[in-house]
């Protein structure tokens, strides 16, 4: 694929995701209708859960990602992990912080060390300091390097902020189990909808991230080029 068939298509997904999240609001505050335990409370379910599994998604990116860089020492992977690292980690935090809104009404509280919560916080945590980890190390290859060490171990605990809620004692929902999803045909048409739109949002977001990463580089390696050669002359 060229890059002006590139762009087009990165202008389609763009397009595709704005209509999304338009007909995702529309579906999530008229279409969908009202929990009648909690409310209109509910309705933040779906924002929740569709960001934790972005959340999760550009995390198994990242160690994808980070296990072809080990593999390759080619640095189109290394700009991929750090890509989705970092929107990885917005997605966690709108997670974290939709699921307090949440809580604070249902639960009285707007956090409890709830296993789910917990594994859920560690894992904000652990690429968080991924993040700090690739700022503070300057030679590339080797912050390359440990980055991906970094992300392929870290991704232990994605496994288990999923299984949480199976393994422990949990107050947190579960959403779907065995027995399919525990919600009426336009909640859980709703759900899917939002789901599939975070998604497309989290491809839109990865692919303008890694350009800009592709340029930064690029605009690197110009200066260190020009800077050798005035050393030369």
């Amino acid at each position: 694929m060229n890059s002006s068939s590139g762009r087009a298509l990165s202008k389609i997904i763009t397009i595709v995701t704005g209509l999304g999240m338009l007909i995702s609001l529309y579906m999530v505050f008229v279409f969908a209708p009202t929990e009648r335990t909690m409310g209109d409370v509910q309705r933040i379910f779906y924002f929740h859960v569709s960001t934790a599994w972005v959340g999760m998604l550009a995390f198994l990116v990242v160690f994808i990602a980070s296990i072809a860089f080990l593999r390759s020492q080619k640095r189109e992977w290394d700009r991929l992990a750090l890509s989705s690292a970092e929107i990885g980690v917005v997605f966690m935090t709108m997670a974290l912080v939709t699921g307090s809104l949440w809580a604070k009404p249902t639960w009285n509280t707007w956090w409890t060390w709830d296993p789910r919560l917990t594994t859920s916080a560690i894992l904000w945590t652990i690429y968080v300091v991924y993040l700090v980890l690739r700022g503070a190390i300057e030679e590339p290859m080797q912050r390359a390097r440990l980055s991906a060490i970094f992300g392929v171990i870290g991704f232990i605990d994605v496994p288990i902020v999923f299984m949480a809620i199976r393994w422990w004692r949990t107050i947190h929902p579960v959403v779907f189990d065995s027995e399919g999803f525990d919600l009426n045909g336009r909640m859980l048409l709703t759900f899917v909808v939002c789901l599939i739109t975070f998604t497309l949002l989290y491809v839109t977001l990865l692919v303008q991230r890694y350009r800009v990463e592709a340029l930064t580089d690029a605009v690197r390696q110009l200066k260190q080029q020009l800077e050798e050669q005035e050393i030369l002359s």
